[in-house]
């Protein structure tokens, strides 16, 4: 079975997005299954306002038609609502082929939080675009019920998983002895990291990734260190430096840095929102208060080895079984049509 992925999320990103379907891109061939990507290097690319680090496509219908038709795909999921997506859609819709989507991001609360455009007016472009797919997937129950609550239809859960080899206890303190307060991820303000660094903790506290919020919080914070991005070992080895993740974002759908910190032996602290309650166990892998400051504080005194046992619960081999399956029931039992005949296959990450 051959799955084209469209997605306006892609490498040299570097998120949540484009590392959930790098581990499908490895897992589904086990289960007889290939994936393509086409992302936005397929295209005409412009810097994105706001977020210049990212590559906005420029699709045209030419050009993702001759894409598409050159994977010849069993199946199309759509990662994510912009122009590649939006694209992706529309060849759907005109060849009236059935097809899934994803809600990986919350954008009404992104644009709320940046140019106070009422979310319920973005949520209502959101319902249109996933409604017309077979089945929107989600990673977690709260996001369900609350897209649910909202008019979205044929929601089907999706999970994530965490590499527990990379993401480890390690015997590291690479920001020295004392304790240390540690966020990773996007540096941008809906992720309210500002509520993190003006907490009053005793320690270091250590940002970990890139963004278009980072300048601007070095020159405010100057006693805060700021690794920008890193990956593999040197993320791992980040995390395991931590005695306490601070995650104060409000706007997650669920939050994969949440599992890597914790394979990592190191407590969450975060707010009791979509993702931290999904992903976090209270009192066990970390502490939930809308009091961020003792939320960090009182996850200093939960044991790691516990913390380490949550997230083990979380693989990708499981989260690309749950897609397979979604994407199965959604475009072939649902419409009645037999299942394709799977070819195992090495994973190709198309352009």
């Amino acid at each position: 079975m051959r799955i084209l992925v469209a997605t306006d999320a892609w490498r040299p990103q570097v998120n949540g997005v484009v590392r959930t379907y790098e581990q499908l891109a490895a897992e589904l061939p086990r289960k007889g299954a290939s994936l393509e990507i086409l992302g936005p290097d397929a295209f005409r690319t412009m810097p994105c306002p706001t977020y210049p680090q990212i590559s906005l496509a420029l699709p045209d219908r030419a050009t993702c038609d001759r894409a598409i038709d050159r994977v010849r795909p069993d199946a199309i999921h759509i990662a994510t609502e912009g122009p590649v997506g939006l694209m992706a859609r529309a060849y759907c819709r005109r060849r009236r082929l059935p097809f899934t989507t994803s809600f990986h991001t919350k954008f009404p609360d992104y644009l709320a939080a940046k140019f106070a455009i009422p979310s319920s007016w973005t949520y209502a472009l959101l319902r249109h675009f996933h409604n017309s797919s077979a089945g929107v997937m989600v990673a977690t129950r709260s996001l369900r019920q609350n897209l649910s609550e909202r008019g979205f239809r044929n929601i089907m859960t999706w999970t994530r998983g965490v590499d527990t080899t990379l993401f480890r206890p390690r015997a590291v303190r690479r920001f020295g002895e004392a304790r240390v307060f540690l966020y990773a991820g996007r540096v941008a303000v809906e992720k309210n990291i500002v509520a993190f660094l003006s907490l009053d903790l005793p320690g270091r506290k250590v940002v970990v990734g890139d963004g278009p919020q980072l300048d601007m919080l070095k020159g405010r914070f100057p006693d805060v260190t700021f690794t920008g991005a890193l990956t593999g070992v040197a993320l791992a080895e980040a995390y395991a430096s931590a005695d306490v993740f601070v995650f104060p974002s409000v706007t997650e759908t669920f939050g994969i840095v949440l599992l890597e910190a914790m394979a990592c032996g190191v407590p969450v602290a975060a707010l009791p929102v979509t993702g931290p309650l999904d992903v976090v166990r209270q009192g066990v892998s970390g502490i939930l208060s809308r009091d961020l400051r003792q939320a960090a504080l009182a996850a200093l005194a939960l044991d790691p080895v516990a913390v380490r046992q949550e997230a083990e619960h979380y693989t990708w081999e499981a989260a690309a079984r749950l897609f397979l399956d979604n994407v199965e029931r959604a475009l072939f039992v649902q419409r009645g049509r037999p299942l394709p005949t799977r070819t195992y296959a090495a994973p190709t990450l198309a352009r």
